[in-house]
């Protein structure tokens, strides 16, 4: 690529940062945004605006007629919803949760300087050509434990990064390509292939009332995915986004001096070692026993997969993290009794001051957002624009990952979406003779790569809070435009591996085809 088009890319890039970031405070943004969807959905309520299609009833798994209607948020009912739902849509906002009590147990452990210890063993050990390879893949496996990814890993790798010498938002980009581009990928099945593949059996009972979409219907396609998202995120952050950024001039600045274990570390990373081995081993008598208490009913690995331990992940990582903090200070000397422990959970916390109240303003656009049925019925409206197309084949599916990486801008939910586009899209497909599992394939591609740019993912204000810490005049328009080459060349390069697997006819999943018998 010569320097000229280079050039033109990196401009483009500064451009949408400088628009981005002349706009007003991340939380002032959400405000005006939540003032606009009140408005629209009363204009497009008067205007009868309305969607019916059959979609899955996520309650009964079952294929049902809906209608759905624009809700006003200026008539009778949406101003006492205004009003009645800013505390819930507040408290209810699931990224706050997970935040807090994740960062009482990671704030401990950051707190208590096992966390710095750990990454000058890192820094120390590990080739650096290698960092950015082991942050995105760190950040691709994490899915298998749902969101704790967005809290623990794309932080760390901020952290990992400084501690190199590099641009920590490098670090943080890498990791956040990782967790979030590539949360459909996985080198091993988790809980989002269990929810997809039972609304992807719905849809396609309606072609075919015996068909069954097992959970690993698309596995060996999610390794070979794991191994591509890890090479184009490595690529784009070394070649792209960290020479953007240039050299880190912030106040966050690591001494050499610090990168040194003293004896007082190395003890307390023993006694952390300790701790988390029979932290691991108390966990696995919970869950591995067939009558474990944090096991579920299924036999099998389906036993941990639909599990208590699965939906306690948040709270298990905050566990594991503070006693691992705890033993570490214990024993480099740096905690001396409980109040030293209280003490480090309450400046983590404090640290959050500014998320906390971002995520109120973010947390009341979403749900007026969902209230007004505004993403369901764009959704629809994008399904019903690819039937009337006409297209068939590759073209087809080319141009339905594209609308769904569209609709996932708005409509962040992978269940939701699917709930209403499975049914349009996996009976079509299988009409032409490709498998659900195919087509449900092509949806995760969609799916996973704009999470990067759209606002209204749920951890985007997280995101953005994590960023300000390294660069204070950083806000949305830093983030999107430091995303953007990483959501376009996930979105190229997954289609073309999917386009690749088409060709050469390659099994999706154990017992998974692309294309059905006959075709």
């Amino acid at each position: 690529m010569s320097e000229k088009v280079k050039k033109k890319k990196l401009t483009l890039l500064d451009r949408v940062e400088k628009i981005g970031n002349a706009l007003p405070h991340p939380a002032t943004i959400f405000l005006i945004l939540s003032a606009v969807i009140v408005v629209l959905s009363a204009i497009l309520s008067a205007a009868g605006v309305s969607v019916t299609y059959e979609g899955i009833n996520r309650t009964t798994n079952t294929v049902e007629e809906m209608t759905v209607t624009v809700q006003s948020l200026l008539s009778r009912e949406g101003v006492q919803y205004l009003f009645k739902s800013a505390v819930t849509n507040f408290t209810g906002f699931a990224p706050l949760g997970t935040v807090l009590v994740a960062l009482l147990g990671v704030g401990l452990a950051e707190g208590t300087g096992l966390i710095g210890s750990l990454l000058k063993k890192l820094v120390m050990s590990t080739p650096k050509r290698l960092i950015t390879v082991v942050v995105v893949l760190a950040g691709v496996l994490s899915s298998i434990a749902s969101d704790a990814g967005y809290v623990v890993l794309i932080p760390l790798g901020a952290i990992i990064f400084l501690s190199m010498g590099r641009h920590p938002i490098a670090g943080l980009a890498a990791a956040f390509a990782g967790v979030s581009g590539g949360f459909s990928a996985n080198v091993m099945v988790g809980p989002t292939d269990s929810l997809l593949a039972g609304l992807t059996t719905e849809g396609a009972k309606l072609a075919d009332p015996n068909y069954v979409v097992e959970m690993t219907g698309n596995w060996w396609f999610l390794i070979a995915s794991t191994v591509l998202i890890t090479v184009i995120g490595t690529i784009v952050t070394e070649k792209i986004v960290e020479p953007r950024l240039g050299k880190y001039t912030g106040d966050a600045i690591v001494e050499e001096s610090a990168m040194t274990v003293s004896k007082e570390e190395q003890r307390g990373l023993r006694f952390a070692g300790i701790a988390t081995l029979l932290s691991v081993a108390g966990l696995a008598a919970l869950v591995v026993p067939a009558n474990g208490f944090l096991r579920g009913t299924d036999a099998g690995i389906q036993g941990i997969l639909k599990s208590p331990f699965m939906d306690s992940m948040v709270l298990i990582i905050a566990l594991v993290f503070a006693i691992a903090g705890i033993a570490y200070g214990v024993g480099s000397k740096v905690v001396k009794n409980d109040k030293d422990v209280m003490n480090l959970m309450g400046k983590s916390m404090a640290s959050m001051g500014s998320y906390i109240v971002l995520v109120f303003f973010a947390s009341q656009f979403v749900a007026y957002f969902n209230y007004s049925n505004l993403g369901t019925i764009i959704a629809n409206k994008g399904a019903e624009m690819l039937k009337v197309i006409g297209l068939q084949g590759i073209p087809l599916v080319i141009l339905f990952i594209l609308v769904v990486a569209f609709i996932n801008i708005f409509m962040g939910s992978a269940s939701a979406k699917w709930a209403i586009l499975a049914p349009v899209f996996v009976p079509m497909l299988m009409e032409v003779g490709f498998t659900p599992e195919f087509t449900q394939m092509a949806y995760r591609i969609g799916d996973s790569t704009t999470n990067l740019i759209s606002p209204l993912m749920s951890y985007f204000a997280l995101i953005v809070t994590f960023a300000a810490r390294y660069d204070k005049k950083s806000g949305i328009g830093t983030l999107i435009s430091t995303m953007v080459p990483y959501s376009v060349f996930l979105l190229i390069g997954w289609t073309l591996l999917l386009i690749v697997w088409f060709v050469c006819n390659l099994p999706l999943g154990p017992g998974a085809s692309i294309f059905l018998p006959g075709f």
